[in-house]
């Protein structure tokens, strides 16, 4: 039978603010300590031909994976290589155009420091992440990372807590300085997330959702009223384009309109298009990103727009439902 576990609230928060304290005050010392071996680590990275192969045992592993992970993501080509593993047959995967950021928080992972003679003689880079600076990870790496803590968030200061949150906040921060380096972009981290919401916005344009052809509700200048309702009740948009004999956008009716001539009591039969259209109305371009036509739907409240080319012929239309289907809002 289980023995009774009673919570005790008080020390359970105090413990949780204690463990945000400590881990805090580990990374904090990270930006005191941080210098030109950082600086080092970065440069070794930017001008490597092949890699960045993060490894790391138990704990280190789980950060070193993340790590690898946000660097594959923000421009640098980086995989994670499992340090036992690696013994056994993967360090085929490592050439001398790779670099190998190793991660240990003594310095001493067996796993790890068993393969460093063999990095050696293929010359492979190593950048050491590590608290053990007078370790043999550290003795034998060409650039060495300070991330030692003063004490785990762990009461009995052994589980790996404030080291690896300072494992992970180091990884972050050659992250961020080796895609600044790179000049990388919110469309270069779009074009590794195309099925993120990031992605969807960056990546999908106007074309790719609009509506185009015999889909495309449109009337001339001179067309009934009720030819009007028909173009609309039949393309199912909300809206009509009012077009000249070009082609050319001169206005638009939307359900709104219609709302407001009934409520003004005005006979409709004997209308045309051109008297009832809202001239002037809001357009896109069919290569603008979809995002762009949802700001301009959310600026000027409406919910359909008309998509046009330089000479303001009519190319398509969409409105807010397309653009939930496409999820780009």
């Amino acid at each position: 039978m289980s023995p009774t576990v009673t919570l005790d609230a008080v020390q359970c928060l105090a413990l949780a603010r204690q463990t945000f304290g400590i881990e805090a005050q580990a990374v904090q010392d990270l930006a005191q300590r941080v210098g030109q071996e950082f600086v080092q680590a970065v440069e070794t990275m930017l001008s490597c031909r092949g890699r960045v192969v993060v490894m790391g045992m138990g704990k280190s592993g789980h950060i070193g994976r993340k790590i690898a992970a946000t660097l594959a993501s923000t421009g640098t080509p980086a995989m994670f290589v499992h340090p036992a593993e690696a013994s056994h047959g993967d360090l085929g995967m490592i050439t001398a155009a790779d670099v190998v950021l190793a991660i240990s928080n003594s310095g001493e992972s067996e796993e790890i420091t068993s393969l460093l003679p063999t990095l050696r003689r293929q010359q492979v880079r190593v950048i050491a992440l590590t608290g053990g600076l007078d370790s043999a990870l550290a003795s034998h790496a060409d650039v060495v990372l300070d991330s030692s803590v003063a004490q785990e968030a762990c009461p009995l200061n052994l589980a790996p807590t404030a080291s690896t949150t300072a494992q992970l906040a180091m990884g972050d921060a050659l992250a961020v300085a080796l895609l600044d380096a790179r000049g990388f972009r919110a469309e270069d981290f779009a074009r590794s997330h195309p099925g993120g919401a990031l992605g969807r916005k960056l990546l999908t344009h106007v074309s790719d959702v609009m509506r185009v052809g015999d889909a495309v509700p449109q009337v001339a200048l001179q067309a009934s009223f009720s030819d009007l309702m028909r173009e609309m009740s039949a393309k199912g948009l909300g809206a009509s384009a009012v077009v000249d004999a070009q082609g050319r956008v001169q206005g638009i009716f939307t359900d709104g309109d219609l709302r407001r001539l009934v409520e003004k009591g005005m006979d409709l039969r004997g209308l045309r298009a051109a008297d009832v259209m809202h001239a002037g109305p809001r357009t896109v371009r069919a290569e603008a990103l979809a995002a762009e036509a949802a700001a301009v739907m959310e600026q000027y409240r409406i919910t359909s727009v008309l998509v046009v080319d330089a000479d303001a012929r009519l190319l398509g239309a969409l409105n807010s439902n397309d653009l939930m289907r496409a999820k780009v809002i």
